[in-house]
């Protein structure tokens, strides 16, 4: 399961940056343009509107998982070959929208491009968690592999994964933008090329590759089931050892305590640098007025 949170994070974030997901982010910018200081409210409320699109429909994928669980062979062998299938359209920029299906979706679009503040950018994420020629097969294959889960709440929460990979670089991006040139604003948009006449883009080559990869790493464990664990088991059972010494009251009030002055700490030098860097105030004089 490790494998299929982090494969739908890193799809939700070749999503954000696909040729079609880079047009939200102007959207986003300018939503958040007059409250830098919000930028992480803003965030939230972004992925607020993801998770109301994409995670029903995880749980829709689940669901019908969950019929198929008495197939199990033919549920993984269905979900590698059309995980396959979608990698090889995304990676030769045949993708589709997903959007287009489901009823009153242009509507909801429409007014994501009208009004200002956190009413827009719950709407940005809302249609931003769907839309998108370029971004289909990515989404799709994460619903897909929410199938392949067999489980209602495990698919919802790979799709809440799945937008908490859009969010975080975009919270990153809307944060840098400014500082970025122009070199590192080319290389974040990546590149196209032509192979035998067509032309191609090198995020979607590179995310259609993730893609076949793990429909193949699907085939090849059983649905994942005896992909060994990203952490050892010896490393857990010590991990777990350890923790017991932490469940005593006094221990976790003093690392709260601990967190909250690390907390403030970082808080007093942030501010005295932004003071420092702020330099000292000065008073401009108007002829004919005091100071």
């Amino acid at each position: 399961m490790e494998v299929g949170l982090l494969s739908a994070f890193l799809g939700g974030a070749l999503a954000l940056l696909s040729p079609c997901g880079a047009l939200l982010l102007p959207g986003f910018f300018a939503s958040t343009i007059t409250s830098r200081a919000g930028l992480a409210t803003h965030a939230v409320v972004f992925y607020l509107g993801l998770v109301l699109t994409l995670v029903p429909l995880g749980i829709g994928a689940g669901a019908l998982g969950a019929l198929l669980i008495g197939q199990r062979a033919l549920l993984i062998a269905g979900t590698s070959v059309v995980l396959i299938v979608l990698g090889a359209l995304h990676a030769l920029g045949l993708g589709f929208d997903l959007s287009r299906m489901l009823p009153g979706f242009d509507r909801l679009q429409q007014r994501s491009t009208r009004g200002t503040g956190f009413a827009r950018t719950f709407l940005l994420g809302a249609v931003g968690g769907i839309a998108g020629f370029c971004a289909g097969p990515i989404l799709g294959a994460v619903l897909t592999l929410a199938v392949g889960q067999g489980s209602m709440l495990l698919a919802g929460l790979l799709l809440a994964v799945y937008g908490a990979g859009m969010v975080v670089p975009l919270i990153v991006l809307a944060a840098v933008w400014d500082r970025l040139g122009d070199r590192a604003r080319a290389r974040l948009r990546g590149r196209e090329f032509t192979v035998l006449g067509r032309r191609l883009h090198t995020t979607t080559v590179l995310t259609g590759l993730v893609i076949i990869a793990l429909g193949i790493l699907f085939w090849t464990t059983n649905g994942l089931v005896t992909l060994p664990s990203l952490v050892p088991t010896s490393t857990l059972a010590r991990w777990q050892a350890n923790s017991a010494q932490l469940d005593g009251p006094l221990v976790q009030i003093a690392v709260i305590v601990v967190l909250g002055l690390l907390g403030l700490l970082w808080w007093w030098v942030r501010d005295r640098r932004r003071r420092r860097d702020a330099g000292p105030a000065t008073i401009t004089l108007t002829p004919g007025r005091r100071p």
